[in-house]
């Protein structure tokens, strides 16, 4: 038998395979960022969560699969000493940001809430690339998460919108800047995930189903939808300096808000 067809018939991995790598989400214990920990889980990784403070098995056995470490993203030095301790690994997704509603508007009193909300999710996720790339491995890859808000602006959104779009330049810039580490942003639509915690069940239940009725898609987004897209974007090696809208077609149609 030919060597050729010795090589056919070995068997392939799977394709979002992340068999043997090491991922870590800073973010990762909650909503979109559980659901990219438990996909890159599935998919064969060894995950690493990143949040302010560690959480015991007995208080939340979904996290049992995973290392934790504590880390908060407005900490400069927090935030090195975290990776420093974390070592060598494969790829980074940063998905933490402040709750929702924190923000304030443009012409409140003071400027607490935008600053609040800029260094939490811009220079937080800025914090987490600069201090995690030196620890990448060959082939590694970084992903950003944004929002729909990035580019659709809304009234009283200018926070998370500016924010939204800095963080998605920033991750076309670290394309070139450490390639050929990939770098790339997710953007998700409605996503339903405890971030909307502060609306009561018939709001939420509410503005579900008015999603299911007029989103392309049909349905209301999850958090394993967004896992399914990072893991594209850990396990594609041609796919770097771009946005992925997952949104269900959000923005096709008149907003739900």
């Amino acid at each position: 038998m030919s060597t050729a067809t010795n090589v056919r018939e070995q068997p392939s991995p799977p394709l979002l395979s992340l068999s043997g790598k090491k991922v870590v989400v800073v973010g990762g214990k909650t909503g979109i960022g559980l659901g990219i920990a438990r996909a890159a889980y599935a998919a064969g990784a060894s995950v690493t969560v990143a949040s302010r403070r560690i959480t015991s098995v007995e208080e939340r056995p979904d996290l049992a699969n995973f290392e934790q470490v504590t880390l908060d993203i407005c900490d400069e030095a927090a935030v090195r000493e975290a990776f420093d301790g974390i070592g060598p690994f494969d790829h980074l997704a940063v998905t933490a940001g402040p709750d929702l509603g924190t923000w304030g508007t443009f012409m409140d009193d003071d400027m607490r809430g935008v600053r609040s909300y800029i260094e939490n999710k811009f220079l937080g996720s800025w914090a987490c690339a600069r201090y995690a790339a030196p620890h990448l491995r060959a082939g590694g890859s970084i992903t950003f998460l944004t929002g729909g808000i990035g580019a659709r602006p809304k009234v009283g959104f200018s926070a998370v919108t500016s924010a939204f779009v800095a963080v998605e330049s920033l991750s076309g810039s670290l394309a070139l800047e450490l390639a050929p580490t990939r770098v790339n942003t997710i953007r998700p639509g409605y996503v339903d995930t405890d971030l909307w915690r502060v609306m009561s069940d018939n709001e939420r239940g509410a503005l579900r189903a008015k999603v299911r009725e007029t989103f392309p898609a049909r349905h209301a987004g999850t958090a394993d939808d967004i896992g399914h897209a990072a893991l594209f974007l850990m396990t594609n090696p041609y796919v770097t300096g771009t946005v992925i809208e997952v949104s269900g077609g959000e923005n096709l149609v008149p907003s739900v808000f």
